[in-house]
């Protein structure tokens, strides 16, 4: 009698072990699960604001030239499409030129087309730089809270985040001094290696790191990087959907040498996510590891939306859509805003700040009140027919986790369901209270 085959388990290598399901992806299912619910979750972009007309135009008169068609679909370089390359510069150093603050006399080393790296979306320059600064055991400083798609792509090559006190102005400056020295005392301090902060309107809480904190956060990883550098990771994701107040330099204008700071944007909030289109601006010192990892990678990002994205710069059509963005957010912030000021502000013990760009706002509540994906407030919530991501979820794993406040993104949904969603959620939260 022939034995009985039992299956096998696979050989999974330790990564793919850590590489744990995302907890947005519970939430993402549940908003499928229930096709009426009211997500105030997904981080998505306006549905209605994709440029189907620029991206049509942009396309056609790149494709209306045979020659310059098999160009944009042949495979590209492994830095990218050097055109584009070019515009993310100029664009980037334009910007950070028109805040009057920038310490542009100072700028001794200025960055070139050579540092600059075209991805395919942003967080696969993060993960590049994942592989490229950490072994298992290393770690990151961040916001306390944070990006927690970022925590969890450090945490699945073996390393972990470390979280630093933050305020309405970002990461206070002293606290990550005080977190430095404590890695310094405690001689892991050779096992940091970078520094990450979203300095324009952050997610989850659509905070900006002040002015006078990005020179300061440059000097102080520079004064502790001893035995390595200490890179900051500057991911400027949401910078062009400000819609209230003048533009800031990048702390990337603040590193005068140019060894410090990777500067990591993109046009999927900008233009539109489908093209994943990311960038990077890399010290020199840097750009040949990261290029090197992503030559084993893809030898190259999807040329074709690269050279869409650089004729559409061409054509003029970006900026009028980031700008139809940020009068689309704007409005919608507003009407959160107004839903909150309504139904949440009045229950007591509730706070949150006003944003000025971006796609998110942070609520905090009552200590005793448990927000988490254990609490009767998620499910009662989603009974109610809304869907918040718990703001545990944006803390570092290693970190205190407070269990008593929420991401609310203001992104996908009309005005109106934004209301109608506050309304449901301050229900919810009436009964917790």
């Amino acid at each position: 009698m022939q034995a009985r085959r039992h299956a096998a388990q696979p050989s999974l290598s330790a990564r793919a072990l850590r590489a744990a399901d995302a907890p947005i992806s519970a939430l993402m299912r549940q908003a499928l699960e229930q096709p009426g619910l009211i997500s105030l979750a997904a981080g998505f972009v306006d549905p209605t604001s994709l440029p189907t007309e620029a991206a049509r135009t942009a396309a056609v008169s790149l494709l209306s030239d045979p020659e310059v068609a098999r160009v944009a679909l042949q495979y590209g370089s492994t830095p990218g499409n050097t055109p584009l390359r070019r515009q993310v510069l100029e664009r980037v150093l334009r910007a950070d030129v028109a805040d009057a603050h920038t310490p542009r006399e100072s700028l001794i080393d200025p960055p070139t087309e050579e540092q600059v790296v075209l991805t395919a979306g942003s967080n696969q320059l993060l993960a590049l730089l994942a592989d490229a600064l950490l072994d298992p055991g290393d770690c990151v400083l961040c916001d306390a809270p944070t990006y927690f798609v970022f925590t969890g792509l450090i945490e699945s090559v073996g390393g972990h985040c470390v979280g630093v006190p933050s305020d309405e102005n970002g990461m206070l400056m002293p606290a990550l001094e005080a977190e430095l020295e404590r890695q310094a005392a405690t001689g892991t301090l050779g096992r940091v290696k970078a520094i990450y902060v979203m300095s324009y309107f952050d997610n989850p809480r659509g905070v900006s790191l002040a002015a006078e904190r990005r020179a300061q956060l440059v000097a102080i990883a520079e004064r502790y990087s001893r035995s390595h550098r200490i890179y900051v990771i500057e991911d400027a994701a949401y910078r062009e959907l400000r819609f209230s107040g003048a533009d800031e330099a990048s702390v990337r204008a603040y590193d005068t040498h140019g060894e410090t700071v990777v500067y990591a944007g993109t046009f999927s909030k900008s233009f539109a996510p489908g093209v994943r289109v990311g960038f990077g601006i890399l010290p020199k010192t840097l750009a040949p590891a990261v290029l090197s990892l992503k030559g084993n990678l893809d030898f190259g990002s999807p040329h074709l939306s690269q050279c869409l994205v650089s004729r559409a710069l061409e054509l003029g059509l970006l900026e009028p859509q980031a700008q139809l963005l940020r009068e689309i957010y704007a409005s919608k912030a507003a009407a959160m805003l107004a839903a909150l000021d309504e139904h949440v502000a009045p229950l007591g013990g509730c706070s949150y700040q006003r944003p000025n760009g971006g796609l998110y706002v942070w609520l905090n509540l009552p200590e005793y009140v448990d927000t988490s994906s254990r609490g009767r407030l998620l499910l009662r919530a989603r009974e109610l027919g809304v869907l918040y991501v718990p703001g545990e979820y944006c803390y570092p794993a290693r970190s205190e986790r407070p269990s008593s406040s929420m991401r609310l993104s203001f992104g996908v949904q009309s005005e109106e369901r934004i209301a109608e969603g506050i309304a449901k959620l301050a229900k919810a939260i009436a009964e917790a209270l």
